[in-house]
């Protein structure tokens, strides 16, 4: 998990360029409001 670190299996080849997150971590992201961007 690019998260906390733990060790785990995805279902898919990850891509270098973008995270993996363990199902824990993916489902506290995708439910915690996103930040929002200022200029």
């Amino acid at each position: 998990c690019s998260n906390c670190g733990r060790a785990g299996q995805v279902p898919f080849a990850p891509r270098t360029d973008r995270p993996v997150y363990c199902s824990e971590c993916f489902e506290a992201r995708r439910t915690s409001p996103s930040p929002i961007a200022t200029n």
